[in-house]
């Protein structure tokens, strides 16, 4: 097993292309997105309860290096700070295995 740090957003749909470029550019390059999240959080409610895509939510997560924790911390608040949505990272341990999916 080796450390990795876990970064964990929740932004609006239409943010979604700048925070990804935002961790490209911290060289976090790869990350899995998951669309229209509702929830209530400690900011308060989140719903999805317009037709729109545009409007929904969306989580996204990855995982990186921690020496590039600086630097994604630093591309990541800037983002959030222009538009808007909340962030969250922890230590997580990845599991090492000989077998690539896809």
């Amino acid at each position: 097993m080796q450390p990795v740090k876990r970064i964990e957003i929740f932004a609006n749909y239409v943010e979604l292309g700048k925070i990804l470029e935002s961790l490209e550019k911290a060289g976090v390059l790869g990350h899995s997105v998951v669309k229209d999240v509702a929830g209530k959080g400690t900011r308060g409610k989140v719903t999805n309860d317009l037709a729109m895509t545009m409007l929904d939510n969306v989580y996204i997560i990855a995982f990186f290096s921690p020496d590039k924790l600086p630097l994604v911390e630093s591309n990541v608040r800037q983002t959030l700070s222009r538009f808007g949505g909340a962030c969250f990272i922890s230590d997580a341990m990845e599991i090492e295995t000989t077998r690539c999916v896809g």
